[in-house]
């Protein structure tokens, strides 16, 4: 049980989802590095078309990369507000005055940049310089979203300046694919570095304590600094916004475990900002945590694989749907929970056996769509359909946050 409740346990507010870190959550207890200072973003198609680097000649592939695409890198420095100082940014900047730095990357030939929201987040004014270029433009932030921590900037840039990335399909990328990373870490202009996928599927925790799903893990290097630029596959195409970083909690510096935001996922946010001028995001209001065979037997729960469910959001939409939180508070291993709520077994007839699952479900989907859930609740089976809602601004503005200790 010791074992299970330090390396297995996980509980999310979902609708984006809080993830409270327990485990499975990266983020909590410093795996993930909340200074870092970088961040992923996705895009839609192509904005240009790619070309295959290897048919370029000298074998040198990032080489080559970095030629053709170096110049469609952004470097990006934000004036942050002043005022009075408040607690740092879980991402490193200082939110009470001063310069943050972080990348971005041109996608168009209108001079739109994709880049992180934390790089741009409480900006007076933003610069951009691109590729190799000493020339300074002011930046429009056309739009945020905090929940995938996306930002689409605009210059003002000549044409033949401007140096689009083609996008790739972040869906087709696996596991052991070279990849290389262009950015500022630490300032240092115009720097390269390379490695693999080391992983698919993972969540990281977005500026506004939501979650993000389908993250692309990396072993190529990335930094404060690298925030907001580009992962680029060895066909050239962008499938990844550089984001975050887990440092192992011994520094601020890369220990070769990097996560980027998917390119998917960015085109879809960018695409609502420049039809809407906002992104929405489905929002189902529970806290939960994940079955595992060892919860199970200390619970004495019907079921080995699933999702406990903690708390429900008053007036949420799994409340109004009538699914049912816990009534009996409990302490493990300093974490607070609460039993006796409805057990999800399934959603929209696919099984579940964790919250990741939920998370996934719920991030997938839109405002206004419904979920099917499977319940269990005491000896009976209950099929429960919610029709999800509109995430709150933040994981604070929810009223059931996640159980146990605060994530960074």
């Amino acid at each position: 049980m010791k074992r299970f409740f330090r390396t297995s346990f996980g509980s999310a507010l979902l609708g984006g989802v809080v993830v409270a870190a327990f485990g499975w959550v990266a983020i909590a207890a410093g795996w993930i590095d909340a200074n870092s200072d970088t961040s992923t973003v996705t895009v839609e198609a192509p904005l240009s078309a790619p070309v295959d680097a290897r048919e370029e000649g000298d074998g040198n592939l990032v080489n080559q990369i970095y030629r053709r695409d170096g110049q469609g890198v952004a470097f990006i420095s934000s004036e942050l507000g002043g005022g009075e100082s408040s607690a740092p940014s879980p991402f490193g900047e200082s939110e009470g005055g001063g310069t943050a730095t972080g990348s971005g990357f041109l996608i168009d030939t209108e001079g739109h940049i994709v880049t992180n929201n934390h790089v741009v987040e409480g900006a007076e004014r933003v610069e951009v310089k691109l590729g190799a270029s000493d020339t300074t433009y002011t930046a429009e932030v056309v739009g945020t979203d905090p929940a995938t921590d996306v930002a689409l900037l605009k210059v003002d840039v000549p044409s033949d300046q401007l140096h689009p990335l083609a996008l790739g399909d972040s869906s087709k990328v696996e596991v052991g694919e070279q990849v290389i990373a262009i950015g500022n870490p630490f300032g240092l202009d115009r720097t390269v570095t390379a490695g693999i996928v080391s992983a698919l599927q993972r969540q990281i925790q977005a500026p506004n304590g939501f979650s993000i799903s389908h993250v692309i893990q990396t072993d190529a290097a990335i930094n404060p600094g690298n925030s907001g630029g580009p992962l680029i596959d060895s066909s050239g195409s962008v499938i990844g916004i550089n984001s975050q970083i887990q440092t192992g909690g011994s520094s601020n510096g890369n220990v070769g475990i990097g996560f980027a935001v998917p390119i998917n996922t960015a085109r879809d946010v960018v695409n609502q900002i420049e039809l809407h001028g906002e992104v929405k995001h489905a929002f189902l209001g529970i806290s939960g945590s994940s079955i595992t065979p060892d919860l199970a037997r200390a619970l004495k729960l019907p079921v080995n694989e699933g999702v406990l469910v903690n708390e429900v959001v008053k007036g949420g939409p799994a409340d109004q749907a009538g699914v049912k939180g816990g009534d009996t508070s409990a302490t493990i291993e300093g974490a607070s929970i609460r039993l006796g709520g409805d057990i999800i077994t399934e959603i929209d007839g696919k099984k579940v056996s964790g919250m990741e699952e939920v998370i996934n479900a719920v991030n997938a989907a839109a405002p206004g769509d419904k979920l099917e859930l499977k319940v269990l609740r005491g000896d009976s089976t209950k099929t429960i359909t919610v029709t999800l809602g509109v995430r709150p601004a933040s994981a604070e503005d929810s009223q059931a946050g996640p159980v146990g200790p605060p994530s960074k």
